[in-house]
């Protein structure tokens, strides 16, 4: 497939989208995790920030966690923390130079199979700058859509190699090659039909052999016997790709169910739906030519348009469909590059509505494609009588990737971090509920919780029955020592949605701030009835039992937290000194130590160390423990006062016995 790669005009091409995809995206070195899913993807998902050991690879393939089954995308991001620890900036140049190498993918795929040089490269050139596709390539969560379309643009190469020279390792291949796809990320189940308009243009299988005719007056041509046996051979040898794409939506559908990820129709009405996917394809062939206020949430509004606009969009589809059938004999890049858009974006189209987005930008990275290839193709041939044709293509094209490019890089740069993120969002959309809160999350996480509170406050504006919303205000409440507040906020979230384990666990905080532990204990018991794997639950319930002398209690409720998720530090630090406060001197010692590994800097894990080998009489040991928590923490009085006492008792065993 590369031999024309060593062309001049090819090397040209490849340096050109090789420098400007790196000029757009390279700033992404220093962006941080956003708090929208990035957290369970990654700095907060055990597994996968633990690398690539057996039992993580076993999850990966097991697990339906995000509502989602996509092993491949689990280890790639496992095998990131395992080279490169949890780092935000070398995770997200992964997904760039993933996003370059399909750039550079698909050039070589569409130069192969149509044999036209600089249409293809418009293609890839639009793929790599266009604002749409930055979510995919800067978002971290979503290393599923540029894996998955590594592994679509190689089963395209290893297919179209098929084609040409048929073998049954090529055939083989690109079935490997779809699986692999499609356990990166689902969406890549309408690859089979991407297959057979390939297979009409540019591969051109379905062509038919003219049949004889009589006189000037041409008649139907004659089903051949040999394109009979054409059909039937292209037919069969998708049977196993369909069947894959069978096989991926049933596992999809049973862990979007499980998962809660799909919006039930009693919720979002059929015709709320069926309106929305007009208002959608709509929307994404506008933001193709004019990429503007681009979010990472669109809140769902179709209730909002009127019966003219969703037939305005229903006619709009229906018209492009009825021109590309009328010229899709002779310019068969119409149809295939229509049919392209509209069929790969089906799966997320919202149908079968999962998540409570409208749209969104990383649906399209494949679904582009397509109408790229419209563009591509047709513009050239819409102008072939001009007399100046390839000079105007050339200015105009170099034009549109200039500002396309430009308009990625500052999309780009709203990803720096939450705050930028979603407050972005919020200033270019309406009504938009849920990136308030999320923006009042990411204000909690540096703990301004006054700008976090005012955030939740506007997100309950909007949407005053939204119980996350509640759950998130109580929480701010409590660290503003608000307590009272926060117990009514998280009764109103219980009230709005009574399954929330949120809720009840931050009202248990704001009961544990007041000192009413009774009620605390109870409210995160009822916290652990609906999510037992809830980590921070169980450790709270253990600061609550230690509160009241229960240690016994408190170190089950730490191991709990500690069975569920082995690299918390604090749990391990807090079980380790309810062993001291039982005297049990060495079993305090382990936590305490797992505790340091796990986060070095933790000066209390140091200091309760400390307090360890000093009970156990292991002076020496004591007073190293208690200077690296002075060395951590210089205004640390208990860990100075021990110290001195540790090297008191040094001083007096050592001096000699008269």
């Amino acid at each position: 497939m590369f031999e024309s790669l060593k062309k001049p005009a090819t090397i040209f091409i490849c340096f050109a989208l090789t420098a400007s995809t790196l000029l757009v995206f390279w700033q992404v070195r220093t962006f941080d995790f956003v708090s929208y899913d990035d957290d369970d993807y990654v700095y907060n998902n055990q597994h996968v920030s633990g690398g690539l050991t057996a039992e993580n690879i076993r999850w990966a393939f097991t697990s339906g966690k995000a509502a989602n089954w996509h092993p491949l995308t689990w280890l790639s991001l496992m095998l990131d923390c395992q080279m490169f620890g949890v780092n935000p900036g070398r995770t997200h140049l992964v997904n760039v130079f993933l996003h370059l190498i399909n750039t550079l993918l698909l050039f070589a795929v569409f130069r192969k199979m149509t044999g036209s040089l600089w249409p293809s490269a418009f293609v890839a050139a639009a793929f790599a700058l266009h604002p749409m596709h930055v979510e995919s390539v800067v978002w971290v969560t979503e290393r599923k859509d540029v894996l998955s379309t590594l592994f679509l643009l190689l089963t395209l190469a290893a297919y179209a190699g098929y084609i040409k020279r048929p073998s049954v390792f090529k055939y083989i291949a690109s079935l490997i090659l779809f699986a692999l796809g499609l356990m990166s990320k689902p969406m890549l189940v309408t690859l089979p039909i991407v297959l057979l308009l390939l297979d009409y243009w540019p591969l051109n299988r379905l062509d038919s052999m003219p049949a004889k005719t009589s006189g000037r007056q041409p008649r139907k041509p004659a089903l051949s016997p040999d394109r009979r046996a054409l059909w039937y051979r292209i037919g069969i040898e998708k049977i196993p790709f369909f069947a894959l794409a069978a096989l991926s939506s049933g596992i999809t559908f049973i862990v979007q169910r499980a998962g809660g990820a799909m919006i039930d129709v009693t919720v979002l009405p059929l015709q709320d739906r069926v309106a929305n996917i007009f208002l959608s394809y709509s929307r994404y062939m506008g933001k193709l030519f004019w990429p503007q206020n681009l979010a990472v949430f669109y809140p769902f509004d179709a209730y909002r348009f009127s019966f003219l606009q969703i037939a305005l969009c229903a006619i709009l589809l229906l018209s492009i469909s009825v021109f590309v059938i009328r010229f899709g004999r002779t310019q068969r890049y119409l149809p295939v590059g229509w049919l392209w858009f509209v069929i790969t974006l089906i799966p997320v189209i919202g149908l079968v509505q999962v998540g409570s987005q409208a749209f969104a930008d990383r649906y399209t990275y494949i679904p582009y494609i397509g109408l790229f290839v419209m563009i591509a193709w047709g513009l050239p041939e819409l102008c072939s009588k001009w007399p100046q044709r390839n000079a105007a293509l050339g200015v105009t094209a170099a034009f549109v990737l200039t500002a396309l490019g430009l308009a990625a890089y500052r999309q780009a740069g709203y990803w720096n971090n939450s705050i930028a993120l979603f407050s972005h969002a919020t200033e270019v959309t309406q009504n938009n509920y849920r990136i308030f809160n999320h923006l009042g999350v990411a204000y909690g996480n540096l703990n301004r919780w006054p700008e976090a509170r005012e955030a939740f406050q506007q997100s309950i504006r909007i949407k005053p029955d939204f119980a996350e919303a509640y759950s998130n205000l109580g929480n701010a409440y409590s660290y503003l020592d608000r307590n009272q507040e926060a117990i009514e906020a998280c009764k109103q979230a219980i009230q709005l949605k009574p399954d929330f384990a949120e809720a009840p666990n931050n009202l248990g905080n704001a009961y544990l701030n007041l000192g009413r532990y009774p009620e605390a204990i109870e409210a995160y018991r009822q916290a652990i009835r609906l999510k037992p794997d809830c980590a921070d639950t169980h450790y709270n319930l253990g600061i609550v039992y230690g509160c009241l002398g229960l240690w016994p209690e408190a170190i089950e409720a730490y191991g709990q937290a500690i069975r569920i998720k082995p690299n918390y530090s604090e749990a391990h630090n807090n079980l380790g000194n309810a062993y001291l406060h039982l005297g049990r001197w060495q079993e305090a010692v382990e936590p305490c130590t797992q505790s340091i590994r796990i986060r070095p800097d933790f000066a209390e894990a140091h200091y309760n160390l400390g307090n360890a080998y000093a009970n156990l009489g292991r002076w020496q040991e004591a007073v190293e423990a208690y200077r690296q928590a002075i060395r951590i923490r210089p205004d640390y009085p208990e860990a100075h006062k021990n110290l001195g006492i540790c090297q008191k008792a040094i001083e007096a065993a050592n001096q000699p016995r008269e």
